[in-house]
């Protein structure tokens, strides 16, 4: 028996802590299913058998002591049985701190922008853009472009981050109004 610590691929969230023996590890390779062997039931246990909630494997590691895999899956619905995406969801002791995972800031900004396109609000400056087309949105990208450019010809780095973050917002809207994802970039990005 062997535990297994199970991690979203793309965020890295750590997802949940489940045993493995033998007969679990060569049903999960074959199925490419995380399967487990239930300590309190007895019994191999596939995640999501009952509650559509699968984990399909993308990675599993080794330990360098070789007594712990760690998996990496992409999850569809919850980890936990209560419901929650992961299962470590209580926290014991925490310290402030602000964490920003990049990949996870711009899909959140990227939704929230597919979300404006889906269910347009009256004011939105996001709205203003899609109901002007494509030209436009077009036109603040090249706008923003070249005012990063200006920005890095000036002494003031807060400029600069400014102006980067106005450039990829309406970059994202762009993305948002052809169709194109971040997984899709980052698919590109990582072939070359």
């Amino acid at each position: 028996m062997i535990p297994v610590i199970v991690q979203d691929y793309k965020t890295n969230d750590v997802l949940m802590l489940a045993y493995m023996n033998e007969e679990a590890f060569q049903t999960t390779l074959s199925l490419g299913k995380m399967t487990y062997y239930s300590r309190s039931r007895n019994e191999l246990w596939t995640k999501g058998m009952t509650s559509g909630h699968y984990q399909y494997v993308k990675s599993l590691s080794i330990d360098c002591d070789k007594d712990t895999i760690l998996a990496k899956v992409s999850q569809i619905g919850a980890a936990c049985h209560t419901g929650n995406r992961s299962c470590f969801y209580t926290d014991m002791v925490k310290e402030e701190y602000n964490e920003k995972n990049p990949l996870e800031v711009f899909e959140n900004e990227y939704n929230l922008i597919l979300d404006r396109k889906l269910h347009p609000k009256e004011g939105s400056y996001t709205n203003y853009l899609f109901d002007k087309g494509i030209d436009k949105i077009l036109k603040k990208v090249g706008e923003e472009a070249t005012e990063i450019v200006i920005a890095a010809k000036n002494p003031d780095p807060e400029e600069i981050k400014y102006e980067i973050a106005d450039f990829l917002y309406h970059m994202m809207v762009m993305m948002v109004d052809k169709g194109i994802t971040w997984e899709e970039v980052l698919e590109e990005l990582s072939q070359r």
